[in-house]
């Protein structure tokens, strides 16, 4: 456990410049097929995201903050990622996150992971080697990710059916034991994972988000990149 927790609040922060804002983690497209119509249309797609690609994401966050090797790592995130369009995204996303935690908290583990992923590298691994420089530990690193599952989409759809705020909040308030519960499986696979190898972390998917994200990305005009 890190000494000090506010390096979480700065990674979990909307502000932390990741590129986050630029995506809606498949919410867009999910607003245009009519899977997201409202407040409860919307619980209902974070928390099937979160205990989906949030729990695999999260675990792969975890094991990087516990030491495990990062290009491992995100050669598993490969494995688990089926969309090309998706591995894209991530590793934008990870090259953004490396921008911001370098100048954040430099070290050369970050500095070895650029050198190794110039394209980038993905971003939960990125975002776990990160927190791991931070002096956080594989659950905070788990929260952050769970957290950024379910927050991502939620602030992408006030903005693409203006949802009222307050229930958006609403809505991040209710999935708060969802949340919980799977940073606590993540950390717990990336434990695991240290003695067993990578295979044993998450490989949960959600096959409709990819084949949405495949169809979204030959969009020619859309809100998000993602």
């Amino acid at each position: 456990m890190a000494t000090s927790l506010a390096p979480l609040l700065v990674l979990a922060d909307g502000r932390f410049p990741a590129g986050g804002h630029a995506h809606s983690g498949g919410a867009e497209a999910a607003v245009d097929a009519g899977r997201i119509r409202d407040a409860a249309s919307l619980e209902a797609f974070c928390r099937g995201r979160l205990h989906t690609t949030g729990l695999t994401a999260a675990a792969l966050a975890a094991a990087a903050a516990a030491g495990y090797d990062p290009l491992l790592l995100d050669e598993a995130a490969d494995a688990r990622t089926p969309s090309a369009v998706l591995r894209a995204s991530a590793r934008r996303l990870g090259r953004q996150m490396m921008r911001a935690a370098r100048a954040a908290w430099p070290c050369a583990a970050l500095d070895t992971l650029a050198a190794a992923r110039p394209r980038g590298a993905h971003q939960p691994i990125v975002l776990g080697v990160a927190a791991r420089a931070a002096g956080l530990g594989p659950s905070d690193a788990a929260y952050a990710v769970a957290y950024e599952a379910v927050s991502g989409p939620v602030t992408a759809v006030v903005r693409l059916v203006g949802l009222d705020p307050f229930e958006a909040t609403g809505v991040l308030a209710r999935l708060g034991s969802d949340v919980d519960g799977v940073a606590a499986g993540a950390a717990e696979a990336a434990a695991r994972a240290l003695v067993e190898g990578v295979g044993v972390l998450p490989a949960a998917s959600g096959p409709l988000l990819d084949v949405m994200a495949e169809g979204h990305a030959a969009w020619p005009v859309r809100l998000f990149a993602s």
